[in-house]
């Protein structure tokens, strides 16, 4: 399948709002349990800028690099938080760690329901072969703007499934490694921790969650899109 400029777009467009949603559910969520740091430093918002200022590289060079020489888009940001906090509160932490990965899903959620909407009211027609960039498609007029939003809410349900999918892998720095924190003893989590900012580790995580993804994804989309289909009867 090819990728044009006007795709790219698109993808990034939707990578830059779900990310910054990402990021945003980490601060909030950190600021409500207990640490300010990321509030403080304006991570509290679905503005963009701000996560592009602190992460640059993995908020614009990454993902367009990605996309257009694989197909797919992927990056990164961050939002900083108090490492005494996280060591005090493990299972806060870990909950702050969780909120990302879950505005992804809360965003997967919004997206099949505003595709189950276009069915119903008869905007939208179900693709016969489900891909990354075409779930639904417009009826009528193919150039028409109902074309341009069957893409945008095909990419914001593949791209939210794959970051919520990605960030829940339980390796580090993955937020899903944190998991174990809601099982761990206070000495346990504290051992833990320190293993898990072991640089060792960090990159050997990146390196096994990158190929152990590439094998288990395309699994996990095709069971997102028969779910999603299930509910979208064939004859829309």
């Amino acid at each position: 399948m090819s990728y044009d400029l006007a795709d790219g777009i698109k993808w990034y467009l939707a990578f830059l709002f779900s990310t910054s949603v990402h990021e945003a559910a980490h601060a909030w969520s950190a600021y409500r349990l207990g640490d300010d740091t990321a509030h403080r430093g304006g991570q509290v918002t679905l503005n963009p800028v701000p996560h592009i200022k602190r992460e640059p590289f993995g908020m614009v060079v990454v993902p367009l690099l990605s996309f257009f020489l694989g197909g797919w888009m992927v990056g990164w940001a961050s939002a900083p938080y108090d490492r005494q906090w996280a060591i005090q509160y493990p299972r806060r932490a870990a909950l702050m760690a969780l909120a990302g990965p879950a505005s992804n899903v809360i965003l997967v959620l919004l997206a099949a329901a505003l595709m189950r909407l276009g069915y119903e009211w008869g905007f939208f027609h179900r693709a016969a072969q489900a891909t990354s960039i075409e779930l639904v498609l417009a009826n009528g007029n193919p150039e028409g703007i109902w074309t341009f939003c069957a893409k945008m809410v095909s990419v914001f349900f593949s791209l939210n499934l794959l970051l919520a999918a990605f960030n829940l892998l339980p390796v580090p720095p993955m937020d899903g490694s944190s998991l174990p924190f809601f099982f761990l003893g206070e000495r346990a989590a504290e051992a833990y921790r320190a293993a898990l900012m072991h640089p060792a580790l960090l990159w050997g995580g990146l390196f096994v969650a990158w190929k152990v993804f590439g094998l288990i994804y395309p699994s996990i989309f095709q069971f997102a899109v028969k779910l999603l289909y299930f509910f979208i009867p064939a004859g829309y």
